[in-house]
């Protein structure tokens, strides 16, 4: 993988001094929510602020007649602080995750003049804290992906984009907290689809990730801990992303994602073998960073 990491470094600075400038795009935002009581309020209810960080960064351009780089960086992290009562007093109880990505992709598409192009991609899934034991520990797990395939740009205009790719993908799992990472490969297939409406005050976007594992680092060693025997199974990863912009600072946000992985595990240590779905709406401060 660091073989890997370093040619693609050294392929954008070598050619990236002959391109032209770089199409750059980069947003942050928040979006908070606050619930208060007084000590007398005749009810259960407790106080709560919830907040959200994301922001997105985007960095492409034509390196060569025939070499097309494209980055994204993909931040959140949420929390949420609720008030517990104990004889008779509030308190602010420690607060919980409610949301954690670091999500960064890099892909070179060759543009030989074909109906399909090759590419390559190399990306990484991260989150920002893991408190799942007793230490909690930064940056960890991690998810890197290696891809080479064939794609497609369908359309690519200042009204939409719609591309596909399709490829083998090796992936590589590290746990800190586990004695043993683990890999796996298959075929993966990505759907990004962009549309912005009403003058760009309205953006959706979707991207369809869809992967089928071949291979399994523990398929011959069903005695190790770490071995899960739906490795096998489909796994698919749907996100859709509504932004309405109602000022120049002031947006609305939805969140909408769909998991399907029966690798995930319940918090009995069960595998889930159902749709997962999380979706956020919050209505918060949004600036255009360039």
């Amino acid at each position: 993988m660091k073989k890997i990491i370093l040619v693609l470094i050294v392929i954008v600075v070598a050619t990236g001094l002959f391109a032209e400038d770089w199409n750059t795009s980069a947003d942050i935002s928040i979006t908070m929510n606050q619930n208060a009581y007084s000590d007398n309020w005749d009810g259960e209810e407790k106080g709560s602020i919830s907040w959200v960080f994301n922001s997105n960064f985007l960095a492409e351009k034509q390196l060569t007649a025939k070499v097309h780089n494209k980055n994204t960086l993909k931040l959140a992290f949420g929390q949420t602080h609720t008030q517990i009562e104990v004889d008779g007093e509030k308190y602010w109880a420690k607060p919980d995750k409610s949301t954690d990505l670091i999500d960064f992709e890099s892909m070179f598409r060759f543009t030989l003049g074909a109906f399909v192009d090759p590419f390559a991609s190399f990306r990484d899934e991260s989150q920002f804290l893991d408190e799942s034991e007793e230490e909690t520990k930064i940056f960890n797990p991690n998810t890197t992906t290696e891809t080479f395939g064939i794609a497609k740009v369908f359309i690519k205009d200042d009204t939409q984009e719609l591309s596909t790719r399709i490829g083998g993908a090796f992936k590589r799992y590290f746990d800190s907290n586990l004695d043993d990472n683990t890999s796996d490969g298959g075929l993966e297939f990505v759907g990004i689809y962009t549309k912005p409406f009403k003058e760009n005050m309205i953006k959706y976007s979707t991207n369809l990730n869809l992967y089928k594992p071949l291979f399994y680092s523990l398929s011959d060693d069903e005695t190790n801990p770490a071995y899960n025997e739906n490795w096998e199974t489909v796994r698919m990863n749907w996100q859709h992303n509504v932004d309405i912009s109602l000022t120049s600072l002031i947006n609305l946000k939805l969140y909408v994602q769909l998991i399907y992985n029966e690798m995930d595990l319940d918090a009995d240590g069960e595998s889930i073998d159902e749709i997962q779905f999380k979706e956020t709406l919050g209505l918060g401060l949004s600036y255009k960073l360039f």
